[in-house]
């Protein structure tokens, strides 16, 4: 089962690269470059929407949410880019490049918590 989820692991990774390239192909529908990005930029992103540290419910992004996400983008990009861009995957993966980092989003991911942690204060202290 470990063999399987490891497997499964690097299916993922390797579509969120695959994504990655099929968001800046020229052949992309506008929509699935928008929903693309998104994936991606949370894929990518150093900080979850929901912190892996609270119980359950901290895996549930990266265990349900992302895979899902993941699966709808590559169902919204044509079937000729996929093909194409899961090469161009295979062989940035091959060259081990470092994984890319999207700080924009995890600042955002770290605006949104610090407004909820406020509004949650504010709430209880009145």
């Amino acid at each position: 089962m470990l063999q399987t989820l490891r497997q499964w692991a690097k299916l993922l990774k390797g579509d969120v690269l695959m994504l990655w390239f099929a968001y800046r192909h020229p052949q992309t529908p506008l929509y699935a470059k928008i929903f693309t990005v998104l994936v991606v930029a949370y894929a990518f992103s150093p900080i979850d929407l929901i912190p892996d540290f609270i119980p359950v419910i901290g895996l549930l992004d990266d265990a349900i949410l992302l895979p899902i996400g993941i699966w709808l983008a590559v169902k919204m990009v044509p079937a000729p880019v996929v093909a194409e861009c899961r090469l161009q995957a295979q062989a940035w993966l091959d060259a081990r490049k470092p994984k890319p980092q999207n700080y924009f989003v995890a600042a955002i991911f770290v605006v949104l918590w610090i407004l909820l942690a406020w509004l949650l204060w504010r709430w209880l202290t009145q």
